[in-house]
């Protein structure tokens, strides 16, 4: 399974099937939803993540896994696959980024995480659990996003797009969402634009999605 991915989420030769059709930045679209878990003491403790990728990375990314060639794919026949995206999340962060009070989040590996595929798109399903859980009885502030923007992401539709599982009481959520590029900027947004790019750009911050969790 490990040559499947080529950029975290992305599979190993999925450039090329994306350079043919498709010649900017992003390649891969994400539509995201998170629940921000809380403990008895108000400490921020995970973030809970369901990423569903769009029809053609879902449908490269499941090419040859129905193993038993009943026309579905199981937990099991995707499990594999759940794994390695996971395990190469730590390299870019997660995509994930938070701060509790001012202080940054840092997280520990994924768990609880599996991948189902339904109506052609495939959902990877995971659990950022906080190395040390943090008192966040002020603000919480919760980012998504890749830095190199060849991942896209975007909260889903509606207020359920972010949730919270425990939040102190009286603590309200808000969701800002970034403005897609014009016309004019996506035509910009070349292969060779990225490749000019040093290494520490972070051109995708500003599509970041952002979630914030104020408490009294």
């Amino acid at each position: 399974m490990m040559p499947r991915l080529s950029h975290a989420l992305a599979l190993a030769g999925a450039m090329a099937l994306w350079t043919t059709t498709a010649h900017a930045h992003p390649h891969v679209w994400v539509t995201a939803k998170s629940e921000l878990v809380y403990d008895d003491k108000a400490d921020i403790t995970a973030v809970r993540h369901s990423w569903t990728f769009d029809e053609a990375y879902s449908s490269y990314a499941t090419q040859g896994l129905d193993t038993d060639g009943d026309g579905k794919l199981s937990a099991s026949e995707l499990a594999d696959l759940a794994k390695v995206n996971v395990d190469s999340l730590s390299d870019f962060g997660y995509f994930t980024k938070g701060k509790a009070n001012g202080k940054a989040l840092a997280f520990a590996n994924p768990t609880d995480y599996s991948l189902d595929f339904q109506n052609g798109r495939l959902t990877l399903n995971f659990t950022l659990p906080i190395k040390t859980p943090m008192p966040a009885n002020r603000m919480l502030t919760v980012e998504i996003y890749d830095g190199t923007y060849f991942v896209a992401f975007a909260l889903a539709d509606g207020d359920d797009a972010a949730a919270t599982r425990g939040a102190p009481h009286g603590c309200t959520t808000r969701i800002i969402r970034p403005k897609k590029p014009d016309e004019a900027q996506q035509q910009q947004l070349t292969e060779a634009f990225f490749e000019a790019l040093t290494a520490n750009a972070n051109f995708g911050m500003q599509f970041s999605n952002r979630i914030l969790v104020a408490c009294p």
